[in-house]
């Protein structure tokens, strides 16, 4: 048995919509959102409404159905050929989660070679644990949606029963499942 937290869409969508009007006020005034997918382009996409900055997308893996995460993220979709998107202007990188941050710490190494002028970091969740990697001194500001605790979040895209789902989040969002069952209800 594990402990996992639920979030329903709506939870998600009000905890980005509050962050968005931190962003907003800082003086971070980005070009473009750069999503880290798969878990990043939802969270991206909802802050696009209140942002109102172009969007691309890259997308980076670490996890495989039935084996353990790799240490190193792999790409699977770069930002080759619109880099001119990217060189010389200000970045806002989205992620869902910042978890080990060994995702964000590979994307923001790999992005650095885009030559952009600035590089600021969102996401939507921040697990209180140590992490893996330390932001590096050009990250300029780091917005966090909220802070969780260091269980696995089973986010409502990765749901095969949203409803199921949604009925977890409403009672408290907070459940104990077996590990196969999960990996049955789950992707992940």
């Amino acid at each position: 048995m594990s402990t996992r937290l639920r979030f329903s869409y709506a939870e998600l969508h009000q905890t980005i919509a509050e962050a968005a009007t931190r962003i907003i006020a800082s003086d971070f005034q980005f070009d473009v959102i750069l999503a880290i997918g798969g878990g990043g382009f939802i969270p991206a996409r909802i802050l696009r409404t209140y942002v109102e900055k172009p969007l691309i997308a890259i997308s980076l893996a670490r996890y495989h159905p039935d084996e353990p995460p790799s240490a190193q993220p792999h790409k699977l979709q770069w930002v080759d050929g619109v880099n001119n998107m990217i060189t010389g202007k200000r970045v806002l990188l989205v992620d869902e989660v910042d978890d080990e941050r060994t995702t964000l710490a590979f994307a923001i190494g790999e992005l650095l070679a885009e030559e952009p002028a600035e590089i600021g970091v969102f996401v939507m969740h921040n697990k209180l644990k140590t992490k893996q990697a330390e932001f590096p001194d050009c990250i300029s500001h780091v917005f966090v949606g909220a802070d969780i605790e260091d269980v696995w979040v089973d986010y409502p895209w990765d749901a095969r029963d949203i409803n199921a789902h949604e009925r977890d989040a409403a009672a408290g969002g907070k459940v104990e499942v077996d590990e196969a069952e999960a990996r049955a209800a789950y992707r992940n």
